[in-house]
């Protein structure tokens, strides 16, 4: 289906896909044009004859000199004078055989900006504002520094041979480039061209590339949907704040192969977008988020691959993860458990003409009856019921700008010693109102000191009065057999829905695993023995970053771990099958076979160690059987040391999935049961345990309860299907 924020006319994806539309049947690549060439040059203090690209043009009046040209980075041939703001170079080369050429790719180190030329048609520009050609003193819109004598592959365009059969001359062309600075006063500058061309035949007729040269990615078609992102003027995309861009996605089916002359059928419309995550930053490989926006470059909530509408996306990098899988794992599994987690689309990106491998695009945590489904909290929500729901908290790092609401007066795990900081997340801290953060602290703050205190396990005075059990049970059985290294302590989500919900405390959702699964070779993340919320008695220290006390605490109570080790034994049976999760894998790798050769040709790190990989496969195929291996033998272990005991799980059929709310409540209680059922006896207790209602739901989903008649106090729900207790839950009526 496609969703359009602006209808211009049926989008071909043409222009965008200049660089990657070369064709295949390349037999080797060469280089026609070298940086230390002898090129001519000018540095201008006035405007440029437009003409001084095209290949009649006389420069005779020019410098001659070998690239690159620059100064301040130690990488210049050409030393050009401390504060120049532009430079203009030109060479002239000759092609022998026009037909036996089938791409061409142009690689270009630059300090801040520029625009190529051949025979003066545009090739590509980046970090220079505009369509047209830029006058001598304009600037670059920003800053980006050369690449190659930091070790990173510079920036590559490639061209296409109907391209280049409109464009390149049998005999004298020119290649002319013009690189500008993003201040007069700048301490660098650097402008350094390579030409190169795919030879079809295996005739040699121009130069050997440089040992450092890697060929441009061929990319025509994926069976996975393709993103393309073109940001205004090419502008590099910074952390923060978010800059224009446009978004088009090609997706004509599942099954159906996706073409990058394809039009864009399933999203195509303006975007603002910054780079996001915390260490994934440091990748060459970089995270994305994205905010869709309306013509007035407002929000605009846009349903994609038919998600639920929103405005806030991510675009997730896998790098370090070369399964390129751990995080659509890891949400297939939560949502299989019941609990939301974000949706993704595995995917290939284009971005600003460039091939960037495969990304995970998913949604972003947010309130939203689609995402996490707790009613917005207004403003003006300061009393009662409007009050007490509509949180999402997270535990986490504050790099990204991520502020500490409030430290936890109880804190970490033994043995670490640091504060344990919570950071509002939706709505944020800037957006809350003082009472809505008062509330929200006071009532996680009450829980940890239930939790921290002497009846601790007391079903009415301890912990379960304020948490919904099941969803911590589940958030930690995720986090545990993935040994995420992260869990518990970063990345780590709560939300609070209002008293008319439920009122209590989730976890979740799940966010973050691309260190899990066996990926991380510190803090004993890579070993399959050993349980994480421990995490504080191998790694802990005086820092900010250890495991809460909370799951440590926990796992103290007989109960809780009851029902944990039941819900184990439950999700063994199905949805934690040894065998589902590894035909999952299976599966994914398969549907990646094609990308992933892709991905690694563009990023080539099979068989390199990249922080903090606890395994270094030579292959794809190696690094998802080193997944599968890992998933076995945690599993394993697991089974063998689950907490707790459950033994009656396999003689009790009887399972009935019930929600009762609202909890407290005044005079009516509701309960709904997630099928039809029929003779559902029911009893409700006071805190002495003499029954004081009774009755049968004969049929039907869902029924209510008059407690009108009640005095104010605790009183237990049981339910019972087949004369056995299925349900047993704390009421509070007020």
């Amino acid at each position: 289906m496609l969703r359009l924020l602006v209808v211009l006319c049926i989008i071909t994806g043409i222009s965008s896909f200049q660089n990657v539309r070369a064709q295949s049947g390349i037999d080797h690549w060469e280089t026609v044009v070298y940086e230390t060439d002898t090129w001519k040059y000018i540095v201008p203090t006035s405007t440029v004859d437009p003409a001084w690209n095209t290949l009649g043009f006389s420069t005779a009046s020019w410098n001659t000199g070998p690239g690159g040209f620059g100064y301040g980075d130690g990488d210049d041939n050409t030393i050009l004078p401390n504060g120049t703001v532009s430079v203009f170079h030109r060479i002239t080369f000759n092609i022998i055989d026009t037909s036996d050429i089938a791409a061409a790719a142009l690689t270009m180190d630059f300090d801040d900006g520029f625009v190529a030329y051949l025979n003066g048609v545009e090739i590509t520009r980046q970090m220079m504002v505009g369509n047209v050609q830029p006058d001598y003193n304009q600037l670059a819109s920003g800053l980006h520094e050369a690449e190659a004598y930091q070790g990173l592959y510079p920036y590559q365009f490639a061209m296409s041979e109907a391209f280049l059969d409109s464009v390149l001359n049998l005999g004298s062309n020119v290649l002319a480039v013009q690189t500008h600075n993003e201040a007069a006063g700048s301490s660098d500058l650097s402008s350094r061209a390579f030409l190169h061309v795919g030879i079809k035949s295996a005739v040699t007729n121009y130069s050997a590339t440089p040992g450092w040269f890697e060929p441009p990615i061929i990319f025509t078609e994926s069976n996975l949907p393709i993103v393309v992102i073109n940001t205004d003027n090419g502008a590099t995309i910074p952390d923060e704040p978010k800059i224009n861009a446009e978004m088009g996605i090609i997706y004509n089916g599942d099954g159906v192969m996706n073409n990058v002359n394809d039009p864009f059928n399933e999203f195509y419309g303006d975007i603002g977008i910054e780079r996001r995550g915390s260490s994934s930053q440091g990748f060459p490989k970089k995270p994305y988020a994205i905010e869709t926006r309306g013509p007035d470059s407002s929000n605009y909530n846009v349903s994609i691959f038919n998600w639920p509408a929103d405005n806030d996306w991510a675009l997730i990098a896998p790098y370090s993860d070369k399964s390129l899988i751990r995080n659509v794992l890891t949400y297939k599994l939560g949502n299989d458990l019941g609990n939301y987690s974000p949706r993704t689309k595995l995917c290939e990106l284009i971005l600003n003409d460039e091939y960037m491998g495969v990304y995970v695009l998913t949604e972003r945590i947010k309130q939203n009856p689609g995402r996490v489904n707790v009613d917005k909290l207004e403003y003006a929500d300061t009393i009662g019921n409007e009050l007490s729901g509509g949180y999402i908290v997270k535990i986490d790092k504050t790099t990204g700008g991520g502020i500490v609401a409030w430290n936890s007066p109880i804190g970490q795990a033994p043995p670490a010693t640091g504060q344990l900081r919570y950071q509002l997340h939706d709505p944020d801290i800037d957006t809350i109102h003082p009472l809505q953060l008062n509330y929200i602290q006071n009532y996680i703050t009450d829980f940890e000191y239930a939790l921290d205190g002497p009846n601790f396990s007391d079903p009415v005075l301890g912990y379960e009065a304020y948490i919904d059990v099941p969803s911590f049970i589940d958030f930690m059985i995720i986090n545990e057999i993935s040994k995420n290294v992260d869990g518990y302590r970063i990345s780590t989500f709560y939300h609070k829905e209002h008293i008319s919900d439920g009122g209590k405390l989730k976890a979740g959702p799940l966010w973050d695993f691309n260190l899990a699964w066996g990926n991380a070779n510190y803090c004993q993340g890579g070993q399959t023995t050993g349980w994480e919320i421990y995490f504080n008695d191998v790694c802990g220290n005086g820092g900010p970053l250890n495991n809460p006390f909370h799951w440590n605490r926990f796992v103290e109570d007989p109960d809780f771990t009851y029902a944990l080790n039941c819900r184990w034994q439950e999700l063994r049976q199905d949805e934690l099958h040894t065998d589902s999760i590894l035909t999952y894998i299976d599966e994914l790798a398969f549907y990646l076979e094609d990308a992933a050769d892709r991905n690694f040709s563009r990023w080539q790190i099979l068989g390199m160690y990249v922080w903090p990989n606890n395994f270094v496969g030579n292959t794809y195929q190696e690094e998802i059987d080193y997944l599968k291996t890992w998933v076995v033998d945690r599993i394993n272990w697991m089974d063998a040391n689950m907490f707790g005991s459950c033994p009656n799980l396999a003689v009790n059929q009887n399972t009935i999935n019930t929600r009762i709310f609202p909890n407290p409540t005044q005079n009516y209680l509701q309960l709904q049961f997630s099928e039809p059922v029929s003779n559902i006896k029911w009893e409700l207790n006071d805190i002495s345990g003499r029954i004081v209602q009774t009755g049968i739901f004969t049929q039907g989903n869902q029924f209510t309860l008059d407690l009108s008649a009640l005095t104010a106090g605790i009183y237990t729900l049981n339910l019972y299907l087949n004369n056995e207790k299925v349900t047993n839950e704390k009421i509070i009526k007020q």
